[in-house]
């Protein structure tokens, strides 16, 4: 009789608890984030330092893990495209450790290189391409948000023309922008509010904001609204049209990909096809494959393909590019 009695007891526990869980968890979380934000609301802001004292409206640079590298770096020209480059990426790197792992990258490149391969101009083209490595995450981290704004940007044009029409002023609607929206859009707001709250003039922190984002919107958007200040206007019907315009190159663009799907294909299936029949031939026959990486002729052969493969592939992708 123990058996059934544990057991009844077991699945009475599960279903009093799954009912408590459905009916008594979720007004419980409600209660938490609510208490959460209140006490987040009511406490001072304090620096990032844990020392307590008030943030300061003066900016703050993060050292890197080579203070003096960083320092060399931004008296040079290619310090300031690093810094903007890791800004627009939104990256938590500085400038040194880029750099830093660019060369540790590029040695390492080269010494596995020459271990594999013993020609010294092939060792150093891989070096090459192993300290651009760390630049090119961050230039694919910086298309990625681009992209990410340009789909979340029409719904932020939207919120500034409902908050507008609601009667707020057009600061207190950025603000409400950088609350609402997640990233990358609301952190750029949230930017280019905090900078006009703290005395820049709005005009400069909207420029500030097309130099943090390049894109064709952003500029028709901080167009406008330079406009809009100097000579009048309706400015939440200017917002709606250029949401509408967005939108409408998004559908087109979308449009032009369905279209050229066939040629980017193309070009990754004659990226891809070398490379898989090398690995079956090392399979089927791998003295012949040997004989390529070891002989000095098929080494030079090697490379020849892999640059002719990489420029084909880059011709191709420029062929299915259409701006729109």
């Amino acid at each position: 009789m123990l058996l059934p009695f544990l057991v009844f007891l077991v699945v009475s526990g599960g279903i009093v608890g799954g009912f408590f869980a459905l009916t008594r968890l979720p007004e419980l979380l409600a209660a938490r984030r609510m208490d959460q934000r209140l006490r987040e609301l009511n406490e001072a802001p304090t620096s990032d330092d844990g020392n307590g004292e008030p943030d300061s409206i003066v900016k703050r640079v993060t050292q890197g893990p080579l203070p003096i590298i960083d320092k060399a770096i931004a008296k040079s020209g290619a310090g300031s495209w690093l810094a903007t480059l890791i800004a627009q990426s939104g990256a938590k790197v500085t400038p040194s450790a880029v750099v830093m792992c660019s060369l540790v990258s590029g040695v390492l490149g080269v010494y596995i290189a020459s271990m594999l391969i013993r020609q010294p101009l092939i060792a150093a083209g891989v070096g090459l391409l192993a300290a651009a490595l760390p630049f090119g995450v961050l230039l694919n981290k910086r298309s990625r948000r681009f992209n990410r704004f340009e789909e979340q940007f029409p719904e932020a044009l939207d919120l500034l023309s409902r908050a507008i029409r609601a009667g707020h002023a057009f600061q207190s609607a950025m603000g409400m922008v950088a609350d609402e929206l997640p990233a990358p859009v609301g952190v750029e707001f949230k930017k280019s509010f905090e900078q006009q709250n703290f005395g820049l003039p709005l005009n400069e922190a909207l420029n500030a904001l097309a130099v943090r984002m390049p894109l064709m919107d952003v500029k028709f958007f901080v167009t406008a609204v330079q406009i809009q200040r100097e000579t009048g206007g309706n400015l939440a019907e200017i917002l709606d049209n250029l949401a509408h315009v967005v939108r409408e190159r998004f559908k087109i663009l979308r449009q032009v990909r369905v279209h050229t799907a066939h040629g980017r294909f193309t070009g990754y299936v004659l990226l891809g096809l070398p490379a898989a029949l090398a690995v079956a031939l090392m399979f089927i026959s791998p003295e012949h494959m040997k004989t390529l990486f070891t002989n000095k002729m098929g080494q030079t052969m090697i490379m020849g393909a892999v640059v002719s493969q990489t420029i084909g592939f880059l011709w191709i992708k420029q062929i299915v590019k259409i701006e729109v």
